[in-house]
Protein backbone atom coordinates (compact mmCIF):
# COMPACT_ATOMS: atom_id res chain seq x y z
CA UNK A 1 0.00 0.00 0.00
CA UNK A 2 1.40 3.40 -0.97
CA UNK A 3 1.89 6.14 1.61
CA UNK A 4 -1.32 7.85 2.76
CA UNK A 5 -1.67 11.32 1.33
CA UNK A 6 -3.96 14.32 1.70
CA UNK A 7 -4.63 17.67 0.07
CA UNK A 8 -5.13 20.55 2.53
CA UNK A 9 -6.34 23.98 1.40
CA UNK A 10 -5.77 27.12 3.43
CA UNK A 11 -2.54 25.52 4.62
CA UNK A 12 -0.83 28.78 5.56
CA UNK A 13 -3.49 29.61 8.16
CA UNK A 14 -3.28 28.65 11.81
CA UNK A 15 -5.59 25.65 11.58
CA UNK A 16 -4.46 24.49 8.14
CA UNK A 17 -0.80 24.78 9.07
CA UNK A 18 -1.26 22.85 12.32
CA UNK A 19 -3.15 20.08 10.53
CA UNK A 20 -0.57 19.88 7.74
CA UNK A 21 2.34 19.51 10.15
CA UNK A 22 0.53 17.09 12.46
CA UNK A 23 -0.44 14.76 9.62
CA UNK A 24 3.07 14.94 8.16
CA UNK A 25 4.57 14.08 11.54
CA UNK A 26 2.29 11.05 11.64
CA UNK A 27 3.49 9.68 8.33
CA UNK A 28 1.08 11.26 5.85
CA UNK A 29 2.27 12.95 2.68
CA UNK A 30 0.62 16.38 2.65
CA UNK A 31 -0.04 18.59 -0.35
CA UNK A 32 -0.30 21.92 1.48
CA UNK A 33 -1.94 24.51 -0.77
CA UNK A 34 -2.71 28.17 -0.23
CA UNK A 35 -3.05 31.38 -2.23
CA UNK A 36 -0.57 33.04 0.13
CA UNK A 37 2.98 32.57 -1.21
CA UNK A 38 4.11 32.29 2.40
CA UNK A 39 3.04 28.65 2.17
CA UNK A 40 6.22 27.95 0.22
CA UNK A 41 8.51 29.20 2.98
CA UNK A 42 6.36 28.03 5.91
CA UNK A 43 6.97 24.39 5.12
CA UNK A 44 10.55 24.62 3.85
CA UNK A 45 12.43 21.65 5.26
CA UNK A 46 9.26 19.99 6.57
CA UNK A 47 9.38 16.28 5.86
CA UNK A 48 6.34 14.90 3.99
CA UNK A 49 4.92 18.37 3.19
CA UNK A 50 4.73 19.56 -0.41
CA UNK A 51 3.66 23.25 -0.53
CA UNK A 52 1.87 24.54 -3.63
CA UNK A 53 0.28 27.88 -4.51
CA UNK A 54 -3.42 27.57 -5.31
CA UNK A 55 -6.14 30.21 -5.43
CA UNK A 56 -9.43 28.40 -4.79
CA UNK A 57 -11.28 31.23 -6.58
CA UNK A 58 -9.29 30.56 -9.77
CA UNK A 59 -10.13 27.27 -11.49
CA UNK A 60 -7.00 27.45 -13.66
CA UNK A 61 -4.67 27.28 -10.63
CA UNK A 62 -6.69 24.36 -9.27
CA UNK A 63 -6.42 22.56 -12.61
CA UNK A 64 -2.67 23.19 -12.77
CA UNK A 65 -2.23 21.73 -9.29
CA UNK A 66 -4.38 18.74 -10.14
CA UNK A 67 -2.02 18.05 -13.04
CA UNK A 68 1.04 18.32 -10.77
CA UNK A 69 -0.39 16.05 -8.07
CA UNK A 70 -1.80 13.49 -10.49
CA UNK A 71 1.71 13.12 -11.92
CA UNK A 72 3.00 12.22 -8.45
CA UNK A 73 0.29 9.90 -7.15
CA UNK A 74 -2.46 7.66 -8.45
CA UNK A 75 -4.94 8.81 -5.81
CA UNK A 76 -5.70 10.83 -2.68
CA UNK A 77 -6.74 9.45 0.70
CA UNK A 78 -8.26 12.74 1.73
CA UNK A 79 -9.09 16.37 1.05
CA UNK A 80 -9.34 18.87 3.91
CA UNK A 81 -10.92 22.21 2.98
CA UNK A 82 -9.66 24.92 5.34
CA UNK A 83 -9.55 27.85 2.89
CA UNK A 84 -11.58 30.72 4.30
CA UNK A 85 -11.91 34.46 4.92
CA UNK A 86 -13.82 36.63 7.37
CA UNK A 87 -15.56 39.96 6.72
CA UNK A 88 -17.88 41.37 9.40
CA UNK A 89 -20.41 44.10 8.76
CA UNK A 90 -24.05 44.98 8.32
CA UNK A 91 -25.79 43.01 5.58
CA UNK A 92 -27.57 46.15 4.36
CA UNK A 93 -24.27 48.01 4.01
CA UNK A 94 -21.57 45.50 3.14
CA UNK A 95 -20.45 45.70 -0.46
CA UNK A 96 -21.48 43.11 -3.01
CA UNK A 97 -17.82 42.48 -3.83
CA UNK A 98 -17.00 41.70 -0.19
CA UNK A 99 -19.96 39.38 0.27
CA UNK A 100 -19.20 37.64 -3.02
CA UNK A 101 -15.55 37.15 -2.03
CA UNK A 102 -16.45 35.43 1.24
CA UNK A 103 -18.88 33.07 -0.48
CA UNK A 104 -16.52 32.55 -3.41
CA UNK A 105 -13.63 31.46 -1.19
CA UNK A 106 -15.47 29.40 1.42
CA UNK A 107 -18.33 27.85 -0.55
CA UNK A 108 -17.41 27.92 -4.22
CA UNK A 109 -13.72 27.35 -3.49
CA UNK A 110 -14.59 24.19 -1.56
CA UNK A 111 -16.87 23.09 -4.40
CA UNK A 112 -14.15 23.68 -7.03
CA UNK A 113 -11.48 21.77 -5.14
CA UNK A 114 -13.71 18.80 -4.31
CA UNK A 115 -15.07 18.57 -7.84
CA UNK A 116 -11.62 18.76 -9.44
CA UNK A 117 -9.80 16.34 -7.15
CA UNK A 118 -12.65 13.89 -6.65
CA UNK A 119 -11.35 11.40 -9.26
CA UNK A 120 -8.18 10.98 -7.18
CA UNK A 121 -10.17 10.57 -3.96
CA UNK A 122 -12.50 8.09 -5.63
CA UNK A 123 -9.59 5.88 -6.67
CA UNK A 124 -8.52 5.46 -3.03
CA UNK A 125 -12.05 5.51 -1.55
CA UNK A 126 -10.75 8.39 0.49
CA UNK A 127 -12.49 10.99 2.64
CA UNK A 128 -13.50 14.61 2.14
CA UNK A 129 -13.39 16.83 5.21
CA UNK A 130 -15.20 20.14 4.87
CA UNK A 131 -14.35 22.71 7.51
CA UNK A 132 -17.58 24.25 8.69
CA UNK A 133 -17.86 26.05 12.03
CA UNK A 134 -19.95 26.18 15.15
CA UNK A 135 -21.49 29.16 13.33
CA UNK A 136 -22.83 26.75 10.71
CA UNK A 137 -25.02 25.08 13.35
CA UNK A 138 -26.22 28.28 15.01
CA UNK A 139 -28.69 31.06 14.28
CA UNK A 140 -26.88 33.80 12.37
CA UNK A 141 -25.39 36.47 14.63
CA UNK A 142 -25.63 40.20 13.83
CA UNK A 143 -22.71 41.65 11.85
CA UNK A 144 -21.46 38.15 11.10
CA UNK A 145 -23.83 37.56 8.21
CA UNK A 146 -21.39 36.80 5.37
CA UNK A 147 -19.47 34.23 7.41
CA UNK A 148 -22.66 32.69 8.82
CA UNK A 149 -24.16 32.47 5.33
CA UNK A 150 -21.05 30.71 4.03
CA UNK A 151 -20.91 28.17 6.85
CA UNK A 152 -24.62 27.38 6.68
CA UNK A 153 -24.05 26.75 2.97
CA UNK A 154 -21.10 24.46 3.81
CA UNK A 155 -23.37 22.47 6.12
CA UNK A 156 -26.03 21.98 3.44
CA UNK A 157 -23.45 21.28 0.74
CA UNK A 158 -21.71 18.69 2.91
CA UNK A 159 -24.94 16.94 3.86
CA UNK A 160 -26.10 16.62 0.26
CA UNK A 161 -22.70 15.50 -0.96
CA UNK A 162 -22.38 12.96 1.88
CA UNK A 163 -25.64 11.32 0.82
CA UNK A 164 -24.50 11.21 -2.79
CA UNK A 165 -20.96 9.98 -2.28
CA UNK A 166 -21.90 7.29 0.24
CA UNK A 167 -23.12 5.44 -2.86
CA UNK A 168 -19.53 5.56 -4.15
CA UNK A 169 -17.94 4.57 -0.80
CA UNK A 170 -16.44 8.02 -0.26
CA UNK A 171 -17.14 9.58 3.14
CA UNK A 172 -17.89 13.29 3.55
CA UNK A 173 -17.29 14.65 7.04
CA UNK A 174 -18.03 18.04 8.60
CA UNK A 175 -15.60 19.63 11.06
CA UNK A 176 -17.19 22.37 13.19
CA UNK A 177 -14.57 24.27 15.21
CA UNK A 178 -15.29 26.88 17.82
CA UNK A 179 -12.82 29.77 18.34
CA UNK A 180 -9.19 28.79 17.70
CA UNK A 181 -5.98 30.75 17.34
CA UNK A 182 -5.61 31.84 13.72
CA UNK A 183 -5.07 34.88 11.55
CA UNK A 184 -8.85 35.20 11.46
CA UNK A 185 -9.16 35.56 15.25
CA UNK A 186 -6.05 37.76 15.48
CA UNK A 187 -7.52 40.18 12.94
CA UNK A 188 -11.00 40.44 14.44
CA UNK A 189 -10.45 43.87 15.97
CA UNK A 190 -9.07 45.39 12.79
CA UNK A 191 -11.81 43.80 10.65
CA UNK A 192 -14.55 45.18 12.92
CA UNK A 193 -12.78 48.55 12.89
CA UNK A 194 -12.85 48.55 9.10
CA UNK A 195 -16.54 47.62 9.13
CA UNK A 196 -17.22 50.50 11.53
CA UNK A 197 -15.50 52.99 9.23
CA UNK A 198 -17.65 51.84 6.31
CA UNK A 199 -20.94 51.86 8.25
CA UNK A 200 -23.48 54.67 8.42
CA UNK A 201 -26.14 53.01 10.59
CA UNK A 202 -24.00 51.02 13.05
CA UNK A 203 -20.63 52.82 13.29
CA UNK A 204 -20.73 53.44 17.04
CA UNK A 205 -21.91 49.92 17.84
CA UNK A 206 -19.28 48.28 15.62
CA UNK A 207 -16.56 50.37 17.28
CA UNK A 208 -17.71 49.03 20.64
CA UNK A 209 -17.90 45.48 19.33
CA UNK A 210 -14.36 45.52 17.96
CA UNK A 211 -12.95 45.74 21.49
CA UNK A 212 -15.26 43.02 22.75
CA UNK A 213 -14.39 40.57 19.97
CA UNK A 214 -10.71 41.34 20.50
CA UNK A 215 -11.01 40.29 24.14
CA UNK A 216 -12.93 37.18 23.13
CA UNK A 217 -10.29 36.20 20.58
CA UNK A 218 -7.70 35.99 23.37
CA UNK A 219 -9.61 32.96 24.67
CA UNK A 220 -9.13 31.09 21.39
CA UNK A 221 -7.77 27.55 21.74
CA UNK A 222 -4.61 25.90 20.38
CA UNK A 223 -4.99 24.76 16.71
CA UNK A 224 -3.34 21.42 17.53
CA UNK A 225 -6.70 20.36 19.00
CA UNK A 226 -8.31 20.69 15.57
CA UNK A 227 -5.32 18.98 13.92
CA UNK A 228 -5.84 15.90 16.09
CA UNK A 229 -9.54 15.80 15.21
CA UNK A 230 -8.64 15.98 11.52
CA UNK A 231 -6.30 13.03 11.97
CA UNK A 232 -9.01 11.04 13.74
CA UNK A 233 -11.60 11.83 11.07
CA UNK A 234 -9.20 10.67 8.34
CA UNK A 235 -8.05 7.48 10.06
CA UNK A 236 -10.76 6.06 12.32
CA UNK A 237 -12.64 3.11 10.74
CA UNK A 238 -16.04 4.63 11.55
CA UNK A 239 -15.82 8.43 11.49
CA UNK A 240 -18.63 10.64 12.73
CA UNK A 241 -20.80 12.59 10.32
CA UNK A 242 -19.78 15.81 12.10
CA UNK A 243 -17.14 16.75 14.65
CA UNK A 244 -17.95 19.79 16.83
CA UNK A 245 -14.58 20.95 18.22
CA UNK A 246 -14.49 23.02 21.42
CA UNK A 247 -17.65 25.06 20.74
CA UNK A 248 -18.31 28.22 22.74
CA UNK A 249 -20.50 26.98 25.61
CA UNK A 250 -22.34 30.27 26.05
CA UNK A 251 -23.41 30.27 22.41
CA UNK A 252 -24.45 26.64 22.73
CA UNK A 253 -26.68 27.45 25.70
CA UNK A 254 -28.22 30.47 23.96
CA UNK A 255 -29.09 28.26 20.99
CA UNK A 256 -31.29 26.16 23.29
CA UNK A 257 -33.63 29.12 23.79
CA UNK A 258 -36.56 29.91 21.48
CA UNK A 259 -35.41 32.18 18.66
CA UNK A 260 -37.68 35.04 19.77
CA UNK A 261 -36.05 34.95 23.21
CA UNK A 262 -32.61 34.91 21.60
CA UNK A 263 -33.57 37.98 19.57
CA UNK A 264 -34.81 39.83 22.67
CA UNK A 265 -31.60 39.10 24.58
CA UNK A 266 -29.49 40.07 21.58
CA UNK A 267 -31.34 43.36 21.19
CA UNK A 268 -30.82 44.25 24.85
CA UNK A 269 -27.15 43.44 24.68
CA UNK A 270 -26.56 45.40 21.51
CA UNK A 271 -28.62 48.39 22.62
CA UNK A 272 -26.62 48.60 25.83
CA UNK A 273 -23.33 48.22 23.99
CA UNK A 274 -22.58 45.16 26.10
CA UNK A 275 -22.20 47.49 29.11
Amino acid sequence: MSQKNVLITGASGGLGSAASLYLAENGWEVYAVDSDKAVLSKFTGSVNVIPLIVDVTDQSTIDNTFHVISQQTDGLDGIVNFAGVFAPGSLIEISEDTLFHVLNVIVMGMYRVNRTFFPLVHKRKGRILNISSEVGRQTGAPFNGPYAMSKHAVEAYSDSMRRELMLLNVRVIKIQPGPFQSAMTRNLESEFGKAAEESFYFRNLLNKLKHIVSDESKKAKDPIIVAKVIYEALTTPNPKIAYPVMPDRRRELIELLPVRIQDMLMARLLESGYS
